[in-house]
């Protein structure tokens, strides 16, 4: 069964930086979007930022836009969230997720993701 292995969390003063990466254990592996969630202890999983191979379009949830960008290589199901200025509400174990199969649905949604890794953990300190 083919995994997602993120790795690039860590524990971070606030309004320092991270890069997250996130791939697949297979390189057979193929994806039409990749995502990043995260959960913070005692609140629901939410989506941070997603892109779409297709077309290269992303989306981010307000409270990162235009602090964290992802970015990523379609060819190596390969993943990236740069995430700058980072806040102490940013804190949360980070997921990668992918989307293998045609289908409708909103890159936003967790439902529109098949594949998941186990998390990163982000931690900023204020």
């Amino acid at each position: 069964q083919v995994q997602l292995v993120e790795s690039g969390g860590g524990l971070v003063q606030a309004g320092g930086s991270l890069r997250l990466s996130c791939g697949a254990s297979e390189r057979t592996f193929s994806t039409l979007a990749m995502g990043w969630f995260r959960q913070a202890p005692g609140k629901e999983r939410e989506i941070v930022a997603a892109i779409y191979w297709t077309d290269s379009s992303t989306y981010y949830r307000n409270s990162v836009l235009g602090r964290f960008t992802i970015s990523g290589d379609n060819a190596k199901n390969t993943v990236y969230l740069q995430m700058n200025s980072l806040k102490s509400e940013d804190t949360a174990v980070y997921l990668c997720a992918a989307r293998r199969f045609r289908g409708r649905g909103s890159l936003s949604s967790q439902s529109f993701y098949d594949t998941w890794g186990q998390g990163t953990q982000v931690t900023v300190s204020s």
